[in-house]
C-alpha cells in the first residue's frame, strides 16, 4: 500500500530525516516509535505531502507520489489524523464529520453506521461544537473524520497524547477492528509503547531522523525499544 524508500527531508539547513524507508500493508498496522524531536512528525508530512523530501520516494498502491500535492493524495485515499487532532472547533460535530466528504462523490457522501459503533460518543454529540468536546473526544472526532473520507491509508500521529486512559482503550479497538477488516494500512506513530506493542504488526523506532531498530511486533524486544524512549 505505501512503500518509503531512503527519504530525506530538511527544514532549511536542518536535516530532519536521513535516508529514512517504512512500509505500510493493507491489513496491518506499522508503528513508529521514538522519542519527540526524532523525525516521526515530519516522516508522516513528507508522507501526507505537507513537506516536500529532497531525496527518495514515496510510493502508493504501486505508483510514485513523491511530489504530487497533499489534496491530491487525500484524494487518492491518504487520510491523516495530525497530532494536535485540528477539528474545526465552530464546527459541530455533524459538520466536522461532513468535512470529510470533500474527496467522495456525491453518490458515496453518506455517514456509515460503522462510525458511531466504533465512537457512540460521537451520535450523542451530534449538534455540539467541536470545541465543547474534551480531548478524548476531540481525538475521537479527529479519527472519525478521517474514516469517512473511505482511505486505504490511515495514519495517525500520536493518538493517546493528553487522552485518558479509558479513551485510550476505545481508540485502540477502533484500531484494532480496521486492521482486522483489512480495507485499508495503518500508519501509527506513538511515544506510548505499551499502546503501540499491543497493536504492532511491524514497527519501526526514529532516533535522530533515522531508522535504528525495524522489525515484526512479535519479535519487538521492549529492553532495546525503550532504550529509545527514555529521556
Amino acid at each position: 500500500m505505501l512503500a518509503v524508500e531512503s527519504i530525506d527531508l530538511f527544514y532549511g539547513a536542518a536535516q530532519a530525516l536521513r535516508r529514512v524507508s517504512v512500509v505500510a500493508e493493507r491489513g496491518r498496522i506499522t508503528c513508529v516509535l521514538g522519542r519527540n524531536g526524532v523525525g516521526k512528525t515530519s516522516l508522516l508530512r513528507a508522507i501526507v505531502g505537507h513537506q516536500p523530501v529532497s531525496a527518495g520516494k514515496v510510493l502508493f498502491e504501486g505508483q510514485e507520489i513523491t511530489h504530487i500535492k497533499a489534496y491530491e493524495r487525500a484524494r487518492r485515499g491518504i487520510a491523516y489524523v495530525p497530532q494536535g487532532r485540528e477539528i474545526f472547533p465552530l464546527l459541530t460535530v455533524r459538520e466536522n464529520l461532513e468535512t470529510g466528504f470533500a474527496r467522495l462523490a456525491r453518490g458515496e457522501r453518506r455517514m456509515a453506521d460503522e462510525l458511531y459503533e466504533l465512537f457512540p460518543v460521537l451520535k450523542s454529540m451530534l449538534t455540539r461544537r467541536g470545541g465543547d468536546l474534551s480531548g478524548g473526544q476531540q481525538q475521537q472526532l479527529a479519527i472519525a473524520r478521517a474514516l469517512v473520507t473511505q482511505p486505504r491509508l490511515l495514519v495517525l500521529d500520536e493518538p493517546t497524547e493528553g487522552i485518558q486512559p479509558s479513551i485510550i482503550k476505545e481508540i485502540g479497538r477502533a484500531i484494532g477492528y480496521l486492521r482486522e477488516q483489512g480495507r485499508m494500512a495503518i500508519l501509527l506513530v506513538e511515544q506510548y509503547l505499551d499502546f503501540a506493542r499491543a497493536l504492532a504488526d511491524s514497527y519501526a523506532v526514529m532516533e535522530r531522523g533515522e531508522i535504528v531498530l525495524a522489525g515484526s511486533g512479535s519479535s519487538m524486544v521492549e529492553a532495546d525499544v525503550r532504550r529509545y524512549l527514555t529521556v
